[in-house]
């Protein structure tokens, strides 16, 4: 597939769209269907497709195991400190209203935070996972 033009140009042309979708999915969950699992799962779908057509190795240059690694952390780290600050102001684990004056905004800011949390993981070992196994050698 790495000598097919049309490909490599179409993909080059859509991958963006791709992400911004990701993004778009990521910023509405809390108004509407979608959240974090599915936008980190579009968005790791952007960097599978361009693994596909351009290798492996052009992925791993593009986000490094190491950086990767990072993001499930940050990730998974996101959403259990929403859940101890919740704990901490004086609510139950991931109970919103604590987090802001206003209940209605402390659940807003609440979710958005852990359906970040959720994304920034779930596209992290979705890269993860592909990387490992596209990049194994065929015998």
């Amino acid at each position: 597939m790495k000598d097919n033009a049309v490909l490599r140009v179409i993909s080059k042309i859509i991958i963006p769209v791709i992400l911004l979708f990701a993004l778009y999915v990521q910023f509405h969950g809390d108004f509407g269907p979608g959240g974090g699992f599915q936008a980190g799962v579009i968005f790791a779908a952007g960097f599978i497709l361009y693994g596909l057509v351009f290798g492996v190795e052009a992925v791993i240059r593009v986000v490094p195991p190491m950086v990767l690694r990072t993001m499930i952390s940050a990730g998974l780290l996101l959403f259990t400190g929403v859940g101890f600050v919740t704990m901490v102001g004086g609510g139950r684990y991931l109970d919103y209203n604590v987090l802001l004056e206003d209940p209605l905004s402390g659940q807003h800011l609440g979710v958005f935070l852990v359906e970040l949390g959720v994304g920034i993981s779930v596209a992290a070992v979705m890269i993860t996972v592909f990387i490992a196994f596209a990049g194994r050698e065929r015998r």
